[in-house]
């Protein structure tokens, strides 16, 4: 504050002295520079990516680690911080993949931290040249130890599901067996949300089956299956009751079966979900 000689000489009268400090320029903040840093993935394949790093003395420091990801560390008020490793792993490449190629490399997946807590991964079942995909979630704890998706209870109300359609995952002909699948090949923990890193790694997984199965109609069942599918962010709700597209493939959303048996009021509303997509592949 800046006092006048008035106030100056009445403050003074009281014994209050006065400190003041002429305002100085605010240091200019130091420019940020990106750096390439080679960063080591997994698969021994390197790429570069740019990494800022600040100038300021003793703010913080950006490093390479052994295993191929990016320390940043630095200290702050006189504690040493130190953020956690990031690891940079790629997608794998299966565009070339036949179905004996495609499942080693599922079985032999190490992408994410899935990969230690899984006993079995669930590749999926049924007819390669099935009309109807059926694209589920997640495995759960019972998909996890017997490597098939949709079995326990939620599993029984699907195969009701599709034999009131007239299809089955038995054997039979591809217009009458369905192929099933999950978007992650893995069971999370404690059979928790899919999380996005772990669906995006998954993608290449479901993107071969589809284009390898060529089906003539995608079943989307819950919310996480249908948010992959379309890349959308919308709720389910907002989803199902009509038509979508998945690289030309015509895509229906509807609940999935576990759901339906926590709420079976909403039954009605998969059958209807069930019968346009029917409209898709009549009579199977």
């Amino acid at each position: 504050m800046r006092w006048t000689e008035r106030q100056r000489a009445m403050l003074q009268a009281i014994g209050v002295r006065l400190f003041e400090r002429e305002a100085q320029p605010a240091a200019a903040r130091p420019p940020v520079r990106t750096e390439p840093v080679e960063v080591q993935a997994s698969t021994s394949s390197a790429r570069t990516v740019p990494v800022a790093l600040e100038e300021t003395p003793g703010r913080s420091q950006v490093s390479l680690t052994p295993s191929g990801g990016l320390t940043r560390s630095g200290r702050s008020g006189g504690v040493q911080q130190t953020v956690e490793r990031v690891a940079v792993v790629p997608r794998p490449d299966t565009s070339t993949l036949d179905w004996d190629a495609l499942r080693s490399a599922v079985a032999d997946c190490q992408a994410c931290a899935l990969a230690q807590s899984r006993q079995r991964t669930v590749f999926g079942v049924g007819h390669r040249q099935a009309h109807w995909m059926i694209v589920g979630e997640a495995p759960g704890e019972q998909e996890d130890r017997q490597g098939e998706p949709f079995v326990g209870t939620a599993g029984q109300l699907l195969d009701n599901m599709l034999h009131a359609l007239g299809l089955t995952r038995d054997e039979a002909p591809p217009e009458r067996q369905v192929f099933i699948v999950n978007t992650l090949k893995c069971r999370p923990p404690k059979n928790r949300n899919p999380e996005a890193a772990e669906t995006a790694q998954c993608a290449p997984f479901l993107e071969r089956q589809i284009a390898l199965v060529q089906p003539r109609i995608i079943l989307a069942m819950g919310r996480f299956a249908a948010q992959a599918l379309l890349a959308s962010d919308e709720p389910l709700g907002r989803l199902r009751g009509r038509m979508h597209q998945y690289h030309g493939v015509p895509v229906v959303v509807t609940y999935h079966p576990a759901y339906l048996l926590r709420s079976p009021a909403d039954k009605a509303r998969a059958w209807e979900d069930l019968c346009l997509a029917a409209t898709v592949v009549p009579g199977g």
